[in-house]
């Protein structure tokens, strides 16, 4: 922030040229306005406002050192009674020089937008332009302002119609309280807290959940003895599931840097004791504001490490099969400016990312941004707009899946001095568009023989492209697990463990959308057993494995490859349209290319045998369309 101050006395000062002359004549009033400047100088601006009120008391005509006075108001922060200082002095001596009068509009325009006064910004901007000289409005701050009116300018004549809220009672009963993220489901929110403004005061992760028969959340409280401290740890971030935390922690005795990032995984419905998250993640200095996606598969944080653009840049590591993480890299330039580029947050889908920026162009400070994934490339990132974004530093805001609400960080402010800070929300406008409708299904995941929870791996697939979107994991003492997937045709959930036979689900025809009580039954390999081998798809009459059938295909083939002595029988399976002795032979083509499939993706032919049943072992009746595409299927028998 005293930076940021300094900067705007800068720019201010900058029009001030020397040698020049005044508008009074009085040399006492000049040379007490001159030492002003000298102090000026040297940074001793409450000495310096004295010379100049000194001088105002002597020549009160004297529009050159309200003019300094006012500036030095400004860059300590009381942007109010720096304009108020501005006003008496032009009061005083109206029939000042152009020049003069469009140095103090050019001050006002810095006002009214510290102040959040837009319209007057506006209004003060456009008198300056009419009277400061040609050769400041080529300079670069002039430019750069015409910008940001004309940017203020066009958004207030769109602004979004949002209603800001406080988190009642009994959250916000602390000093602080911020950077706020909830689980998919919602039903959980996370922040950092801290009790006081003071340097003693340390932070911790607190949480609340959410009561859905009485509508309200329940008391605050630490979330882990294994996660909190006597160090500080917040600003934190969670997995769709809450299975996996990831926080900031400083002054740690096993941290790299001022700050780090640490990771903890829940099992069996306990946090597990949070371990650094090694020098791929962490460096020497300050790495903190995480944001993991959803299926936690990337993280990205702020840090303020060499090898960046200046400041506060963003940055991503990626997680390996294995379980470790990759060297961080920097998002690059398209996201990252000169000045700080914090608090970022990937929304649910994987596809967009929020963040905080006062590089790209805004209201003043801090303001929100996004930018959409295209084509695995960061686009050009979009300011959120007013009123998301004002005057005050916005940062740390966190949409929920539902799409209901956007959670954010308020500060309370008293003499430019922080007081207090308070977690908001406010219903996220439907005109930002946020891709496909997304969906949160729950279930549990057991051993269908002894009815025990199975901790699996669960895949959310889009068959079109082969690509997984989202994985998550059961838990390994109840079998729980929340699940999230965008509402896209054509996908498949995949249920995986070693031991036991693949469960697969097509999620439109399996309707598994927000379903809260899927039961996922596995069963251990053993002969005689079997399994809908669903996702293999044919065209009608056909015998061709469309390419939408790749994903099961690769699936069978690992489960085959994890069991070496496992053979396996193949069965066709059709409705009960058209003669029987046509369905029996379509329906043992059409297992036929499923072996082929396999023999030629090196699976031995010993293995695999094949049979059709034509309409002989229906699943449903055939006595409506959808009834007759469940019969229509191919299954897998274990020989």
């Amino acid at each position: 922030m005293k930076q940021a101050l300094l900067s705007i006395l800068l720019v201010l000062t900058f029009l001030t040229v020397s040698g020049q002359t005044y508008t009074i004549i009085d040399n006492r009033a000049i040379r007490l306005h001159e030492e002003g400047d000298e102090l000026i100088q040297k940074r001793q601006y409450d000495d310096a406002i004295a010379k100049f009120k000194a001088s105002i008391n002597r020549e009160a005509n004297f529009l050159e050192s309200y003019l300094k006075w006012a500036r030095i108001l400004l860059t300590q922060g009381f942007p109010d009674q720096a304009i108020e200082i501005a006003e008496r002095g032009l009061k005083r001596n109206i029939k000042a020089p152009n020049q003069l009068l469009g140095e103090f509009a050019w001050l006002k325009v810095h006002c009214f937008l510290k102040l959040g006064e837009f319209d007057q910004a506006i209004a003060a901007f456009d008198q300056s332009e009419l009277l400061l000289n040609p050769t400041f409005q080529n300079q670069r701050p002039f430019k750069e302002m015409k910008d940001q009116i004309s940017f203020i300018r066009s958004h207030l004549e769109n602004p979004f119609v949002i209603k800001k809220e406080k988190l009642e009672d009994p959250l916000n009963q602390f000093v602080l309280q911020y950077f706020p993220v909830l689980t998919a489901d919602s039903k959980k929110l996370l922040f950092t807290k801290r009790d006081g403004l003071a340097n003693n005061e340390h932070e911790d992760i607190f949480v609340a959940y959410f009561d859905e028969e009485e509508g309200l959340w329940s008391d605050p409280k630490s979330i882990a003895n294994s996660i909190n401290t006597a160090y500080n740890e917040g600003t934190c971030t969670i997995s769709a599931d809450g299975k996996i935390l990831i926080f900031t922690s400083c002054q740690m005795p096993d941290s790299f840097g001022d700050c780090d990032l640490y990771i903890s995984y829940k099992v069996n419905e306990v946090w597990q004791r949070p371990v650094n998250m090694g020098k791929n993640v962490n460096s020497r200095v300050w790495d903190s504001q995480p944001s993991l996606s959803a299926d936690g598969s990337i993280l990205f944080f702020s840090s303020n490490r060499r090898g960046g653009f200046g400041g506060k840049d963003i940055w991503y590591t990626l997680r390996m099969p294995d379980g470790s993480w990759s060297e961080a890299k920097n998002l690059g330039s398209e996201i990252n400016t000169a000045k700080d580029e914090v608090s970022p947050f990937i929304y649910f889908n994987n596809e967009i990312l929020f963040f905080a920026s006062e590089g790209h162009l805004g209201f003043g400070g801090l303001d929100l941004f996004m930018s959409r994934v295209e084509k695995g490339v960061f686009s050009t990132p979009e300011n959120l707009g007013y009123p998301i974004n004002d005057h005050q530093d916005q940062l740390a805001l966190f949409i929920t899946a539902q799409r209901d609400y956007a959670y954010y960080t308020e500060t309370v402010f008293n003499e430019g001095k922080q007081e207090r800070s308070f977690i908001y929300r406010f219903k996220f406008p439907e005109e930002i568009y946020l891709g496909e409708k997304l969906m949160v299904t729950q279930g549990r995941v057991f051993n269908k023989s002894t009815g025990e929870p199975v901790e699996a791996k669960l895949s959310l697939v889009d068959l079109a492209s082969d690509s997984t979107m989202y994985e998550f994991k059961s838990d390994g003492r109840t079998g729980d697990f929340t699940m999230l997937y965008p509402n896209r045709p054509a996908s498949g959930l995949y249920v995986e463990k070693k031991g036991f036979l693949p469960k697969i689900y097509n999620v439109d025809r399996d309707s598994l959308a927000n379903q809260k009580n899927l039961d996922v039954e596995l069963i251990p390999v053993a002969s005689g057993e079997e399994f809908v081998f669903e996702n293999i798809f044919f065209d009608f009459d056909k015998t061709d494995l469309k390419p939408a059938s790749t994903t099961s295909l690769k699936r069978l083939i690992s489960f085959l490859q994890e069991n070496p002595n496992v053979q396996i029988m193949i069965v066709g399976h059709t409705d009960n349209v058209g003669s029987e002795s046509y369905n029996q032979e379509l329906s043992l083509r059409r297992a036929a290319s499923v072996k082929k499939y396999l023999v030629e993706n090196e699976i031995s032919d010993e293995r695999l045998q094949i049979s059709g049943k034509g309409s002989q072992v229906p699943l449903v009746s055939n006595d409506t369309a959808s009834n007759r595409a469940l019969n229509r299927r191919i299954t897998v028998s274990i020989l």
